[in-house]
């Protein structure tokens, strides 16, 4: 009902205020006024003011939801119903289709308003439940999910106290799982109260106390002192249940302290007829006596059924067990009486009676709904009819226009397409040719590879994962062994410049240079391996241009290398831009290259040799940059080398053919369905 208040304060604040000419309008409601503060007098009187003075109607049917929704009291009983009226005639009128769904939301508030008066004041069940029902189906036609939780929750609460729980459970179910969604955390209190009684009923006090306190927690958050007074009531009784009597009558204590304080008199009732049942069950009957007459004091004031009918039972055990037969006989005569006409066998058909009537009228609401959808279905089909009829007259004459058209078209097409046959055959041929020969030179380059035999004979231990971009590739991998007893062992990894057919082509002259490089100068140190074979690229591809005709004063030919050199326990290093990382205990120990590569640069330095003392267990790393470079993952960013090195420290107690597959998926997976971007080339080497 929270929502009608808002919309109230919005019709107050542009409707003027003027004063009664009758104050006698106040003082039927004195006694009730009296017991408000300053600010809830000020906007009642504001309210029956807007309501006696307004001339628009909406206006005075939020005036009275207000003064219904503030104040229960038998007093203003009869504004509940004057405003049901009023909204029912309003219907009636010819109105507006968005004006009729705001009257249709304070409609829905005050069915609730006549179901709360007929279940709490006067105790008829079936009628409370035929207006909770009537609720809920409106608020489902008007897709209002607050309220149709609210009534959810209202019913199942009408079903359990007519011990039908498991049809209680159910709406409150309902009544929670909204809440949630709409994430009204402080309504989901009443429904997890609710929820906690229905494990109590089905004896699993454990998760009816799991309910409850989930329920108190979010009263104490909300500052919502009724509802935490009833749970903390309820929480009693299962401390009451579980013959923990302390325990009990200190939850007791809590509720009434707040039930007081807030002057819940339906509370208070209900928790003074709890202690006393503790009593009772302790053997005090006088204690238990005593609060039940309190209780039943304070359930008469408010005219509380259901509390009158609880509080006369426990009085006639207390007056049984003190030897008076004549009170206790009177007092059960009263419960049994209000018990007979909230619970007995006609209510209980009425209630699946009502309950068959809202599934019947929800059920015809959605097939009128059908029916009308599906008459306009076909009111609008009969007229896309019409117009394909008429749009099909003039589409075929339009045909005979085109096929014209077309017939002559086609044999200028047919034309077209025996020249564009021949070209796609040729086209196709030189295609097949182009691929043969690329296969062909993949050949040609796998023969400048060590073979694989020779990798394991000279580093046993070691792997080599080669993975092109292209047939051909840029990227390779060299090994030699030089002296005496071929007990030196060269191996490096390359990257020419660019891939597929044009780095293949750089890959064999780069290839070349460093086998002339030890063959011809016998260079055995790796810094100076690399000096001469920049020279030898250098002067290979000036020749090429020479011959082309052409001076290049600058040509970026030529390729990035990390070469070693292992004997023993002794490695020497140098690099063109490639590192060299050693993976020791657990760390990477990482190795620069010169910042120049192998071939015409703006500046010529001579590479540097680093010489290391290697121990067991070391594995040495080289690679070109295409395995860091690779995009993929989720974001499609590169791989980098900071995920390469954490790769590589994973997997260090592998064997170093294990190393490679775990690389290779490591890739794959990287990579999922992106185009590989570069070739790729890590050789691995452990001491």
């Amino acid at each position: 009902m929270k929502r009608f208040f808002f919309i109230l304060l919005f019709i107050s604040s542009i409707c003027s205020a003027q004063n009664f000419a009758d104050k006698n309008y106040y003082l039927i409601d004195s006694l009730v006024l009296e017991d408000l503060n300053a600010n809830d007098r000020l906007l009642l009187d504001s309210c029956l003011e807007l309501y006696a003075t307004a001339q628009d109607d909406t206006a005075k049917i939020a005036a009275l939801t207000v003064v219904c929704d503030n104040l229960v009291s038998d007093v203003w009983t009869d504004y509940q119903f004057v405003q049901y009226d009023l909204i029912q005639e309003v219907l009636q009128k010819d109105i507006l289709e968005q004006e009729r769904k705001v009257i249709d939301l304070y409609r829905g508030g005050a069915l609730n308003n006549l179901g709360l008066y007929y279940e709490f004041q006067v105790g008829n069940t079936s009628k409370a439940l035929e207006y909770y029902l009537n609720a809920l189906m409106l608020f489902e036609k008007l897709e209002d999910d607050f309220g149709e939780a609210m009534m959810l929750n209202r019913i199942g609460t009408i079903y359990t106290n007519q011990d039908n729980i498991e049809k209680g459970f159910e709406y409150y179910k309902k009544s929670l799982e909204i809440y949630q969604n709409l994430n009204e955390e402080k309504e989901i209190s009443n429904p997890l109260n609710n929820l906690g009684s229905y494990y109590k009923d089905k004896q699993d006090h454990l998760l009816a106390l799991e309910y409850y306190k989930r329920s108190l927690a979010i009263d104490i958050k909300n500052k919502n002192q009724q509802g935490a007074a009833t749970v903390l009531s309820n929480i009693g009784g299962i401390y009451v249940a579980q013959k923990k009597y302390s325990e009990a009558l200190i939850s007791f204590i809590k509720g009434l302290t707040i039930a007081e304080e807030v002057g819940d008199k339906n509370v208070i009732s209900l928790i003074l007829n709890h202690i006393g049942q503790v009593y009772y069950n302790q053997g005090d009957y006088h204690s238990a006596l005593f609060n039940a007459n309190n209780a039943l004091k304070i359930a008469k004031e408010g005219n509380y059924i259901n509390r009158i009918g609880n509080s006369s039972l426990l009085l006639s055990h207390a007056y049984a067990a003190l030897g008076a037969p004549t009170e206790a006989l009177e007092m059960y005569k009263v419960h049994i009486s209000i018990k007979d006409s909230m619970t007995n066998e006609n209510t209980r058909i009425d209630a699946v009676r009502q309950q068959a009537k809202y599934e019947y009228d929800k059920q015809k609401a959605i097939d009128d709904a059908t029916r009308d959808k599906q008459i306009t279905i076909e009111q609008e089909a009969k007229e896309k009819q019409k117009i394909i009829l008429y749009a099909t007259i003039l589409g075929l004459s339009l045909v005979a226009v085109f096929l014209i058209f077309v017939f002559n078209r086609l044999r200028v097409t047919r034309k077209q397409k025996l020249i564009i046959e021949g070209a796609h055959q040729e086209l196709s041929e030189k295609n097949n040719e182009i691929l043969d020969s690329i296969t062909y030179a993949k050949r040609i380059q796998n023969a400048i590879l060590p073979p694989d035999g020779f990798v394991k004979k000279n580093l046993p231990n070691s792997f080599v994962y080669y993975q092109p971009k292209d047939i051909v590739a840029g990227d390779f991998y060299w090994i030699k062994t030089i002296g005496n007893n071929s007990d030196t062992v060269l191996f490096a990894a390359a990257d020419c410049t660019g891939h597929g057919v044009p780095g293949a082509m750089v890959s064999m002259v780069c290839n070349n240079a460093l086998n002339r490089s030890i063959k011809e100068y016998d260079l055995t140190d790796p810094g100076k391996i690399l000096d001469k074979t920049r020279e030898i690229v250098i002067e290979e591809f000036s020749v090429s241009n020479d011959r082309r005709g052409e001076k290049l004063d600058y040509v970026k030919d030529g390729m990035d290398i990390a070469l070693c050199s292992l004997k023993d326990n002794k490695l020497m290093y140098s690099g063109a831009n490639n590192p060299l990382w050693i993976v020791r205990a657990g760390e990477i120990l990482i190795t620069k290259a010169n910042k120049q590569p192998i071939g015409r640069f703006r500046s010529s330095d001579s590479f540097t040799t680093h010489t290391f003392e290697v121990q067991k267990g070391d594995i040495i790393y080289i690679f070109t940059d295409g395995y860091v470079d690779q995009f993929g993952g989720d974001k499609g960013k590169k791989f980098m080398a900071k995920a390469f090195k954490s790769l590589l420290l994973s997997i260090q107690d592998k064997s170093m053919d294990e190393q490679q597959e775990a690389i290779n998926q490591a890739f794959l997976s990287w990579k999922g369905d992106l185009e590989q971007v570069d070739d790729i080339c890590i050789v691995g080497v452990r001491i």
